[in-house]
């Protein structure tokens, strides 16, 4: 079977890290473009932890990057993380990054603009950040979103509340507009929101039965960002386990068939004091509003981490025993 070709676009987190390491190592999936956006991170560092994700994977083939210079994170100012887990200095757990810049960086949204032109069709774009290069893209090339196989964002929440803030989750309310506009456009897009990504929970026995050997590339990163993880989540919300929507997100692109979704209509609020960034769903069932996306609405969540534990065996044949 050919590989799905996918790029995703990330500001790396530990759970994108864990995401993108994954994808770079399922052969169901050719990742043409790895893109960086400012979120948890700055856009800077979001590029560097790209660039530090792929040098210790090194995979066969390596996919085209896309840089953002973009200095600040999009975290609010008073460092109130809600419950995202804290980035930590650079964001990568207990992994130093890579100072080098690239020496020809590409610009991330002209990436993305370039590689639907070079694949129509073909590419299913996975956002694990804010849209902002998304809609960057879009007004640089407006048949960019039309162009893609698909478009499956981590982002939103139906009737969970909020992670950020009360009623809004951390990608939407970082840039808003930007997703008012992505999500509201009329093309193949899905939605992975709060509801769904946080029903993966890796907890430390979980971790301890994935034997992940430290002294291969995959298992060196993974060392580096779960255990970290791990200790964080239990400090800052008393868990004892780690959240994983990225990785959730990553699987409503590989295995849909664990998934359960609804077309609905969405908008992003804009104006409220209290509820800025919140996504509002329609449910109310009037025939004449048509639905403009796809809610993912319930997930096999072992399923997901059967997934984890069969990507983890091709590259370390004695875990998830």
């Amino acid at each position: 079977m050919t590989p799905q070709k996918i790029v995703i676009d990330a500001d790396p987190g530990i759970g994108d890290a864990l995401a993108i390491a994954l994808a770079l190592i399922d052969p169901g999936l050719e990742v043409v473009g790895l893109t960086a956006v400012p979120g948890i991170v700055s856009g800077e560092q979001a590029s560097r932890n790209l660039q530090t994700i792929l040098s210790v994977i090194d995979p066969a083939l390596w996919p085209r990057l896309g840089w953002n210079e973009g200095i600040d994170s999009l975290l609010p100012r008073s460092q109130q993380t809600g419950l995202l887990l804290p980035p930590g200095p650079a964001g990568l757990g207990d992994l130093q990054p890579l100072e080098a810049p690239l020496h020809q960086p590409h610009e991330a949204a002209k990436l993305l603009t370039e590689l639907a032109k070079q694949y129509p069709g073909e590419i299913t774009l996975l956002t694990l950040g804010p849209l902002t290069n998304v809609l960057l893209a879009m007004e640089r090339y407006p048949e960019f979103l039309p162009q893609l196989k698909g478009l499956i964002c981590l982002g939103g929440s139906v009737s969970a509340g909020g992670d950020i803030t009360a009623a809004a989750e951390f990608n939407v309310y970082a840039n808003p507009e930007a997703a008012q506009t992505v999500l509201t456009f009329p093309a193949t897009k899905t939605i992975v929101p709060l509801d769904v990504s946080r029903q993966m929970v890796l907890s430390f026995d979980q971790y301890d039965r994935l034997g992940i050997d430290q002294y291969t590339r995959v298992g060196q990163l993974l060392t580096a960002l779960l255990p970290y993880g791990l200790r964080e989540s239990r400090q800052c919300f008393g868990l004892e386990g780690l959240v994983l929507p990225e990785v959730v997100a990553l699987a409503a692109v590989t295995q849909a068939r664990l998934f359960e979704r609804e077309s609905m209509l969405l908008d992003v609020e804009l104006a409220g004091e209290l509820t800025r960034g919140a996504t509002i769903v329609d449910r109310r069932g009037i025939h004449r509003w048509q639905a403009n996306l796809d809610v993912l609405t319930a997930v096999d969540a072992q399923g997901v981490m059967d997934y984890v534990t069969r990507l983890l065996r091709l590259v370390m044949p004695g875990s998830g025993g």
